[in-house]
């Protein structure tokens, strides 16, 4: 717990001087005399350590939700209220609930949440607003974790309840989550209260969805590969699957600042509820001697990527959620 409770404390502290450094810019006499495109010039840079800040954030309040910020139920919620309903304006609880499905189905077909997978030889014969999704992929990538969150594409809403994510759940899970919704809500309705529609776009949404960007890029690549495969009800077991995701490497400090999010993912989907992000680093160390040291080592996946921006760029324009029938393993 103290250990950490000290990441949490160091992203919190970064947060707020990052966004509290923007607000006092975008409120400056300096900014309002400026013309349009100086005022950008101003908030840019700001805008884009503001959203790594709550990137890293988010990485705690991931843990929280696998409930490795300590053995108490009631920090690891605490922390994750914080973390994420308010700063990154992600209901907790519904985000937790989706998140433990994907980890239990991950690289399945059909059972995987957080991914949805689409057969490329079959996209003739997709839904029209999927084809449409698919025609204009490449204006969404900042707004596909709002798509995700609000629009619950695909696994259902986490603001309404709604979607296959709901199906046969207690009334009582439902209230236990709503709280995390009014957290999220009251938060954004009263920054946009005090700061007026303006000041709040620029301090919080943009750097929100850079921050999107951050985790969709992240999550994107963890399980996208060339070689990648999906199971189907016939060939899947949670370690094939777990063997499917990625890590990469995006350079040290980078992997250090966002929790080992990228470079320690095979471990955390085999052992999600036991490793915490400060143990992921060496338990991957361990991970890759071992099955070396077994034969197995051709098991374990890692790419190189560091220039990431552009690997999701043309991740996402070629491939998008396809793929390949003879990626399907089903007998």
């Amino acid at each position: 717990t103290p250990t950490s409770l000290f990441y949490f404390g160091i992203d919190f502290l970064a947060v707020a001087a990052t966004m509290g450094f923007l607000n006092t810019v975008v409120t400056s006499e300096l900014y309002h005399s400026s013309p349009i495109f100086l005022q950008g010039m101003m908030a840019a840079p700001l805008q884009v350590m503001a959203g790594f800040a709550m990137w890293c954030m988010w990485c705690i309040g991931h843990d929280a939700g696998h409930s490795v910020v300590s053995k108490s139920k009631q920090v690891n919620r605490i922390v994750g209220e914080i973390a994420h309903s308010m700063i990154c304006l992600t209901p907790f609880k519904p985000w937790a609930k989706s998140h433990r499905k994907h980890h239990l189905g991950h690289n399945h077909l059909t059972r995987d949440y957080s991914h949805q997978w689409f057969i490329r030889e079959e996209s003739d014969s997709l839904h029209p607003l999927i084809k449409l999704s698919h025609k204009t992929r490449n204006l969404q990538l900042p707004i596909l974790y709002f798509v995700y969150l609000f629009l619950g594409v695909p696994d259902g809403g986490h603001v309404l309840f709604y979607g296959r994510m709901w199906e046969g759940e207690s009334n009582k899970e439902k209230i236990n989550s709503l709280a995390s919704v009014g957290v999220s809500v009251a938060t954004a309705a009263t920054l946009w209260y005090n700061m007026g529609l303006a000041d709040f776009t620029v301090v919080c949404m943009i750097p929100w969805c850079i921050m999107s960007f951050w985790l969709f890029m992240v999550t994107y690549l963890q399980h996208h590969s060339e070689d990648g495969k999906l199971y189907t009800d016939d060939t899947y077991t949670f370690e094939k699957g777990a063997f499917e995701t990625v890590d990469r490497n995006y350079g040290k400090w980078i992997n250090r600042m966002s929790h080992h999010m990228m470079d320690g993912h095979v471990v955390h989907h085999l052992f999600f509820e036991r490793v915490p992000h400060y143990r992921l680093e060496d338990a991957t160390k361990a991970l890759v001697h071992g099955m070396e040291a077994r034969g197995q080592g051709h098991l374990y996946k890692h790419i190189d990527t560091p220039n990431f921006t552009q690997e999701i760029i043309k991740q996402f324009d070629e491939n998008w959620f396809f793929i390949n029938e003879d990626q399907v393993v089903r007998k």
